[in-house]
């Protein structure tokens, strides 16, 4: 049974022409460039996409790096705890 637009068992009549599998593996736009305009491109299209980006102002970015630093000194002191714990505990065992 098949609708309007097609099934999924019977592709359409497009996709089987060998004119389309050509295009396709040819690459399009990219191969028609050389590799120094795709690098420019590149570079373009990062400084486009970082034109997007939301940043966060001085007092978000002081406040972020301060609850950074406290969680990490957090670690660093549960860490240190840890292992001064198994050391003594390895030594009781161990003699």
């Amino acid at each position: 049974m098949t609708d309007a637009v097609g099934s999924i068992d019977m592709p359409d009549a497009e996709d089987e022409t060998p004119d389309a599998r050509k295009k396709n593996r040819k690459g399009g736009k990219r191969a028609k460039k050389g590799p120094l305009k795709r690098l420019a491109l590149f570079y373009r299209q990062i400084v486009a996409e970082l034109r997007k980006v939301v940043w966060p102002t001085r007092s978000q970015l002081s406040s972020y790096t301060t609850a950074v630093i406290i969680f990490v000194v957090f670690m660093i002191g549960l860490v240190t705890l840890f292992d001064y714990g198994f050391g003594h505990a390895a030594k009781y065992v161990f003699g």
